[in-house]
């Protein structure tokens, strides 16, 4: 392993032994120094994980989580300056991390949280005006491809992850939320977060591969009501708006 390969996986291992090359301007091992550089950047991709994943951290304690990021930071260490962007791939790895298999809703309640961050760095786009469906003729209506607003994500749960997120998070009006369909946008400035009707993540996987609204909108659903989800929520956008 490189000298590099070294000393990057020492800052992510608290345990790791201090790369013997380290000196200070004396010639003397920089064992001190190493130590509150990693140290600092151990806090450093902690709070970045925190700030992504704040009801994560509030499910699991503090304590914990600051130990787990450390796990998470070995296997998955920043590719990006960004902090923002980073801990993309903590939801899968809680999902396989055998401590949290007792805590099985945890993997979704860090996706929705994690579509929540996706979605408030995605392009602004304007949202669809229902008008401009509600005045087509039917077979234009089924014939019509309206766009996912580039904030748009949508997540299927087997748990009352939105429930769980909804009593952590101030959002008692999704406290009772059932395991379903979970609608994530941002139509303008602040970040919307709801329970979608059976059908809405069917329709919007159709729509995103350009299908037409006649054949995106699943038999049996209530196309009513993933209408005025998606509209509500600011989730589409019109056909001929350019790409963000």
């Amino acid at each position: 392993m490189s000298g590099q390969g070294v000393f990057a996986g020492a800052l992510l291992a608290l345990e790791a032994p201090r790369p013997e090359v380290l000196r200070d301007p004396t010639g003397s091992a920089a064992t001190r120094r190493f130590d509150v550089y990693r140290n600092n950047v151990a806090v450093a991709l902690t709070e970045a994980l925190a700030a992504a994943f704040p009801v994560v951290q509030r499910l699991v304690g503090e304590t914990y989580f600051a130990a787990m990021a450390q796990d998470f930071a070995r296997e998955h260490p920043p590719r990006s300056p960004v902090m923002a962007l980073y801990g993309a791939e903590l939801p899968d790895w809680t999902q396989r991390f055998p401590p949290l298999t007792a805590l099985p809703y945890l993997p979704e309640v860090a996706r929705i949280e994690q579509a929540r961050r996706e979605a408030s760095l995605s392009a602004d786009a304007v949202p669809l005006d229902p008008r401009v469906l509600a005045e087509l003729l039917p077979d234009a209506l089924a014939a019509s491809a309206p766009r996912l607003h580039p904030a748009a994500r949508i997540l299927r749960t087997r748990h009352p992850a939105l429930a769980i997120w909804g009593r952590n998070a101030e959002r008692p009006d999704l406290a009772q939320s059932p395991p379903g369909e979970v609608l994530v946008t941002r139509p303008r400035l602040a970040v919307r977060t709801c329970a979608a009707p059976a059908g809405t993540a069917a329709t919007l996987e159709a729509l995103a591969r350009r299908l037409p609204l006649g054949a995106a909108l699943p038999a049996g659903a209530d196309h009513s009501a993933i209408f005025a989800c998606l509209f509500n929520a600011g989730a589409l956008i019109s056909e001929g708006d350019p790409e963000p």
